[in-house]
């Protein structure tokens, strides 16, 4: 920076009394251009101040032990500023006030029955003319706050108070929720509409649940966010490839995953990274898109406290050198974590109780008469000694202020102190600090003037983005690069996991053998009429119908798809091209093989022309059916909204094909199928084909027998439709003509509609992909059996965020009974010389390494380790669920070897939440307790067991609804 004004001086002086008949303007633009140039060739001549291209083993090194991240983006930065092709730098920030978002309900939910669809079909078309009743949900009630550039703010609140909900509207995120009209948000001047149009990869909403491809590799998938934002001009002199993989390494070892770069990161059924590094490869990911206004909700779940504070760390980085504004929410926040944020808001059941700086917070609530839990009356601070047992932190404090159970009046303040959310929103309201967020609003208000900001911030966006790219884009690159990114990313996922289209190439052999085995080497007579038509009929419904299993292709790969459309990474229907080629190769070889096995086993028309029409047809038509699925999926929400219309229209092409219904025997209302039926078209060619300028040779005369043997030629007729009278051979066009009304003139004409099929579907499916729409955000509701919703549930039912207010508290019930389902332990359990080996990529790696232990009775054995030190995959191991690798070692049950029924006798509870979704949780507590219970334990007592074990987790208000999925009804 400094040698950036030093030379903007020198330049100025030599050029101060130069004549020029320039514009006073042009001179200053080339004072810039010729000072950011200089300034580059001194940052820039050591490598090892080179944030693109530093010297191995330097601090700007990312895979240095040595490495710097606040030396390597300092570098960055100065790099930036002295490229003259570079962006201007820009920034955002957010204030807002009188922020009220609500939903609809529409009265009590329930378990869905068979019974209860055909009258949610009737309540669904009243609501279309304006009936039904619905009332509004309120959610958040007149928030307001600011988060100026540079800032970091924490929202505190326990789950269900509106955290996700606030976080999601500041980014722009509102699907199924509805913001009051007096709502007031500024961007540092710039409109919400411009935000969510033009800029959405500038504002960045990180969900809780990791969202990944789980085939592709960590570094394959980061390398692809940081390609996907790559800007137009890459500073350095370096290559885009170089720029975006130095990008990649830098925040892999930011956050501590560099070790994983080849390694899958994995989900909950394909092994991979663990729950910690999966969790920080979604925070890379979402930190190389470059967003200026940043949201993450509850990102710190399922890291340890290290990697916790190490990304508010990062925050705190990214906010002081590069000027990002973020808010974060953490529902338990570690002191030191705590003291990185500037300002802090704590949220009570969609009520704000406070916003204000962190060293004001607590101080606020105890004003208000609430004193922390420590014998001093002093929350712990980054300077206070917290090794007291008794002794709060302060984000502890400011969310017991959340728990009737957990905070604590102080002495003399018994009547005053607020109890409910609304004392503590109207305390807020009223409160001095409160006026002070107000005007300092008003000023935010007053220094950023809407039309000035928004062009300079738009001039700066422009400069980022690709050239062809639209102005009013929200994206960077440009969308021929979209698309080959996407190509790329899927070929890398093929050859990751080419496991099912293998199996499904083998299938298909399979079936092509059995089919050409059942019409094998078909006569050249016409008593092979039927069976050549039938064997079409068939071959032509196996191409078209094993597009089906694309359906749920579409919906694996479409949560990572909506996420990276919201980080602004590409458009969808660029996803949807790539997907559709990708596929392409395997469709092509199915069908050579399918084809080719079946059309000469069968003793079809064997020459070269009409093969390869058989084979161009079935080709067309398989393209044309994989682009009417993948649009059904699209235009659906879910896999069970889309199965049902697949099936249907699978049915109705089928039985309008033209065979098991001739075009004669269709009805006159429902004719139109067949115009509209590609398969139809299809199978009219093939047809035509097979049977053009074909003489067979009639299998059977009519009469014949005793007695009409002696009959003239003209008296005897074939027995098949298309024959005339006294010819022994039968024509081919005359039959089809005949039996379907089909004609050879047609068909290349239907090639011709095919392909016409081909072009409309595929620009519907990339239409429909480009506008496809999440599912709608219903919130965490629980959803209860009929007739057991808890009364208290009744009156909040239908907030999209929450449904209870302050829930009693259930009293603690002990379970005396010795036969309750639980046996005292008295084996001892310990393993030595422990070792677990598996293959990555052809070469061995030991993910433990001469691990030994042991577990006795009546005592709780705690497994330590930071995120990825293998506690996961040692509890794996040890209860034998390991399915590859190899397991060396010794594991014994009071010194013996243990054996395979080892498995059946240890309860395991994985990190995973794993459920059927439709179960209620007594229902799935019950299904456990009468499996793995001991067959001489009577039902009852296992039923009263897990009666006690509800009780034990305090899960009464809960054990009759139905378990669901994060983020959706359920629990």
């Amino acid at each position: 920076m400094s040698s950036h004004s030093k030379h903007d001086d020198d330049h100025s002086d030599s050029t101060a009394d130069t004549p020029t008949e320039e514009p006073q303007e042009n001179i200053t633009q080339h004072i810039s251009n010729l000072a950011r140039q200089l300034s580059r060739v001194s940052t820039t001549a050591g490598n090892e101040l080179h944030a693109f291209s530093p010297q191995p083993g330097t601090k700007l090194d990312p895979n240095s032990p040595t490495f710097d991240p606040r030396a390597w983006v300092k570098a960055f930065v100065r790099l930036v500023e002295s490229d003259a092709g570079a962006a201007p730098p820009r920034s955002l920030g957010v204030a807002f006030k009188n922020l009220n978002v609500y939903g609809w309900g529409t009265g009590a939910e329930h378990q869905k029955t068979i019974v209860d669809y055909p009258i949610d079909v009737v309540k669904y078309l009243v609501g279309l003319v304006g009936g039904g009743k619905k009332r509004r949900v309120d959610i958040l009630r007149n928030f307001e706050g600011i988060v100026d550039e540079g800032e970091l703010l924490l929202v505190l609140g326990p789950p269900g108070s509106g955290c996700s909900t606030l976080l999601k509207t500041i980014a722009g995120e509102t699907a199924g929720l509805e913001v009051g009209p007096d709502s007031y948000m500024n961007f540092r001047g710039i409109d919400e509409k411009s935000i969510r149009r033009s800029f959405r990869g500038d504002v960045l909403y990180n969900a809780e649940i990791d969202c990944h491809l789980a085939h592709l590799t960590v570094g394959e998938t980061l390398s692809f966010a940081s390609s996907a934002h790559s800007p137009r001009h890459v500073p350095g002199g370096v290559t885009r490839s170089q720029a975006d993989t130095m990008m990649r390494d830098v925040m892999m070892a930011i956050f501590g995953i560099s070790h994983t770069v080849d390694t899958r990161v994995g989900s909950d059924f394909v092994r991979g990274v663990s729950g910690g590094e999966r969790k920080r490869v979604s925070i890379a990911e979402a930190a190389l898109t470059g967003a200026k206004l940043q949201c993450w909700d509850n990102t710190t779940r399922g890291l340890d406290s290290g990697n916790a504070i190490n990304f508010c760390r990062t925050l705190r980085l990214q906010a002081d050198l590069v000027g990002v504004a973020a808010a974060v929410a953490i529902y338990q926040a570690p002191q030191s974590a705590y003291d990185l944020f500037d300002r802090v808001t704590v949220l009570y059941e969609g009520h704000q109780i406070f916003f204000g700086r962190i060293n004001e917070a607590k101080q606020y609530f105890e004003n208000l008469g609430f004193e922390c839990k420590s014998s001093t009356n002093l929350c712990i601070s980054s300077q206070a000694d917290n090794s007291g047992p008794d002794r709060q932190t302060t984000p502890d404090f400011l969310t017991s202020m959340t728990s009737p159970q957990e905070r604590r009046v102080r002495s003399g303040f018994e009547s005053s102190a607020p109890r409910t959310p609304q004392e503590f929103a109207e305390r807020w309201q009223s409160s001095p600090q409160r006026k002070a967020l107000l005007q300092e609003i008003a000023a935010y208000e007053a220094n950023h003037p809407p039309a000035q900001r928004l062009e300079e911030y738009k001039s700066s966006r422009r400069a980022e983005q690709f050239k062809n790219q639209r102005s009013k884009s929200p994206y960077t690159i440009s969308y021929l690069a979209q698309v080959k990114l996407t190509l790329w990313r899927g070929w890398r996922r093929l050859l990751a996991d080419p496991g099912f289209t293998i199996a499904s190439l083998i299938f298909n052999l399979i079936m092509a053998l059995v089919l050409g085995t059942m019409f094998f080497n078909l006569k050249d007579d016409s008593s092979s009429f039927y069976y050549r038509g039938g064997l079409i009929f068939f071959a032509l419904l196996f191409n078209a119908f094993a597009s089906q299993l694309e359906v749920l292709t579409v919906y694996a790969e479409r949560p990572v798809v909506e996420k990276h459309n919201r980080y602004a990474f590409y458009h969808q229907s660029a996803q949807a091209i790539a997907s559709y080629i990708i596929d392409l190769p395997y469709k092509t070889i199915n069908m050579i093989i399918f084809n080719l096995l079946i059309y000469f086993m069968a003793h079809l028309r064997r020459d070269a022309g009409h093969f390869f029409f058989f084979c161009l047809t079935s080709y067309l038509t398989t393209l044309v059916m994989s682009c009417i699925y993948r649009t059904l999926a699209c235009v659906t929400r879910t896999t069970h909204q889309a199965m049902i219309p697949v099936s249907i229209i699978s049915l109705g092409l089928m039985i309008y094909t033209g065979f098991t219904m001739p075009t004669d025997y269709m009805l006159g209302w429902s004719r139109w199928m067949n115009y509209i039926n590609p398969l139809a078209y299809a199978f009219e060619a093939l047809m035509a084909s097979e049977f053009h300028n074909r003489k067979f040779a009639c299998a059977g005369m009519v009469p014949q027998g005793p007695g009409y043997d002696d009959l003239p030629a003209n008296s005897r007729i074939c027995s098949v439709v298309g024959a005339e009278p006294g010819s022994s051979m039968v024509d081919g066009d005359r039959y089809i003509n005949m039996s379907f009304k089909y004609y050879n003139s047609n068909k290349w004409r239907n090639i011709g509609i095919l392909l016409g099929f081909l072009f409309g579907f595929l620009i519907l499916y990339i239409i429909a992909a480009e506008h496809a729409k999440p599912p709608r955000n219903k919130g965490e509701v629980l959803v209860f059996r009929k007739g057991r919703m808890p009364s208290n549930f009744e009156k909040d039912h239908g907030d999209v965020e929450t449904q209870a207010t302050d829930r009693p508290v259930v009293a603690e019930k002990v379970n005396n009974n010795p036969s309750s389902g639980l046996t005292a332990g008295a084996s001892v359990f310990h393993w030595e010389d422990l070792c677990y080996d598996i293959q990555i990529k052809g070469k061995d790696r030991r993910l433990l390494d001469h691990v030994d232990g042991w577990v006795k009775p009546g005592k709780s054995t705690a497994l330590m380790g930071v995120s990825g030190a293998g506690k996961t995959t040692l509890l794996d191991v040890l209860a034998t669920r390991v399915t590859m690798g190899v397991v060396s070692g010794n594991t014994h049950i009071d010194g013996l070897a243990t054996d395979s029924s080892f498995q059946h006798r240890v309860g395991y509870v994985q990190q995973q939440d794993l459920h059927l979704t439709t179960m209620t949780v007594r229902e799935a507590l019950e299904f456990s307790a009468l499996l793995r219970q001991s067959a001489e334990i009577p039902r009852s007592e296992k039923l009263a067991y897990v009666e006690h074990v509800i009780d034990m987790l305090d899960m009464q208000e809960f054990s009759d609804a139905v378990i669901g999925t994060p983020g959706e009804v359920g629990c």
